[in-house]
């Protein structure tokens, strides 16, 4: 399991919700980024040799140099990667660096901030060599982590030239880094014990309902490893023959969204959401949504994060309905919003039986994605941490049991 050091990095916008995007999401820079560092060569000593390239040969990829060699866990890392432009690059293009397990090739962390903001590729002077640092905490992890790289825009990843270079999603190997220790080992997962409603709530997103009063109250916590969130986020479940019933409560100075139209990616922005996977079989399972401006997204998936374009034809019938407590996309301070979902049972993917019966036992996730400021610090939360940042860490989906 993963315990990755967040707070050095940063909160970022990583896998942790919704489908692959086409590209990493990575906040827009504040203001006019500053010009890419530029040296006649790169130093001698790198500890890291690439040369692989991007564009038809436009941009090359020297190497890095890892200082200290051999970090320990919590130890600070600075990493020194070394490009030049051989000609003019393509405009539009920003750069990304993940951290993946270099052996699984499994996502760990988004590593985008930890540069505060790399100059776009277009200001690359050609001839040049353009240095990137950027600083971070060791992570405790017991394999070895590897830096993966790239440029990406709103259409896709810049092509990477050589396959044997890259992991066949452009983007191109970099320095591995040795396990920094010992991970923790992660907790046992949660169970939600969910009452049957003698009568089914109103969908007013109101929360007034006598069934939420009866429904147990789980607090989520910190998405990655559980650790106390900055803003309060509770959820509640039960249920009938007929449909599987989700609140949530949230704490949120500042309640927004951009997004209007069903299906669109409001997993980028504030949303709470719901992963089932209802015969726990970890492979077909529903992840439904839901955002302040009660715009939904639902999607079902044959295997983890399969085909996004076939997983959104699948339509729940869910009826949701969202109460702001403040006022919506403005400056003015909030105090937080709730939310109701009504999922019709017969329409999730391969329910074992219909109605549920009492002592039944779904795998089930809860989720919260909260700018902390808008477009950039993101706060995951989650029912059970997943330990890496993927809300489609089927394996550590928690327990819905039916009472």
């Amino acid at each position: 399991m993963v315990v990755m050091a967040v707070a050095a990095l940063g909160a970022c916008r990583d896998e942790q919700a919704g489908p692959r995007p086409k590209a990493p999401r990575a906040p827009p820079p504040a203001g006019q980024p500053p010009p890419a560092p530029a040296l006649d060569s790169a130093p001698g000593e790198l500890t890291w040799k690439s040369g692989a390239t991007w564009g038809g040969g436009a941009v090359q990829y020297l190497g890095s140099k890892v200082e200290p060699a051999h970090p320990q866990a919590g130890q600070p890392v600075m990493v020194q990667h070394y490009f030049t432009a051989v000609k003019p690059p393509p405009p539009g293009y920003q750069f990304f660096m993940h951290a993946i397990d270099a052996n699984s090739g499994r996502m760990l962390a988004n590593m985008d901030e930890s540069f505060g903001g790399a100059p776009p590729l277009a200001s690359w002077p050609v001839g040049k060599v353009v240095a990137l640092t950027h600083q971070f905490a060791m992570p405790t992890y017991e394999g070895t982590v590897q830096l993966v790289m790239g440029f990406w825009n709103d259409q896709g990843r810049l092509a990477v030239d050589d396959p044997k270079q890259q992991d066949g999603q452009s983007r191109v190997f970099g320095p591995k880094l040795e396990g920094g220790g010992q991970a923790a080992q992660a907790p046992g997962l949660p169970e939600y014990h969910a009452p049957r409603a003698a009568k089914p709530p109103t969908i007013d997103g109101r929360l007034d309902d006598a069934v939420w009063q009866a429904a147990p109250a789980q607090v989520l916590v910190g998405s990655y490893d559980g650790r106390p969130v900055s803003r309060k986020t509770t959820f509640k479940v039960t249920w009938d023959d007929k449909n599987l019933y989700l609140a949530f409560d949230c704490e949120d100075p500042d309640v927004w969204g951009t997004l209007r139209k069903h299906d669109e990616a409001i997993y980028n922005e504030e949303v709470v959401e719901a992963f089932i996977d209802a015969d726990g079989d970890g492979k077909t399972y529903n992840e439904l949504e839901l955002s302040p401006h009660n715009v939904t997204f639902d999607a079902a998936f044959v295997t983890r994060r399969s085909d996004l374009p076939k997983a959104i034809e699948w339509e729940s019938g869910m009826v949701t309905a969202v109460q702001i407590n403040g006022t919506l996309d403005d400056d003015k301070p909030d105090v937080g919003w709730t939310a109701e979902m009504e999922i019709p049972l017969e329409h999730l993917s391969n329910v074992p039986h219909l109605p549920p019966q009492k002592g039944d036992r779904w795998r089930f996730n809860a989720y919260r994605l909260e700018h902390l400021q808008r477009g950039k610090q993101i706060e995951g939360q989650a029912f059970s941490p997943l330990f890496q940042g993927d809300f489609h860490n089927l394996p550590r989906f928690g327990w819905l049991v039916f009472e």
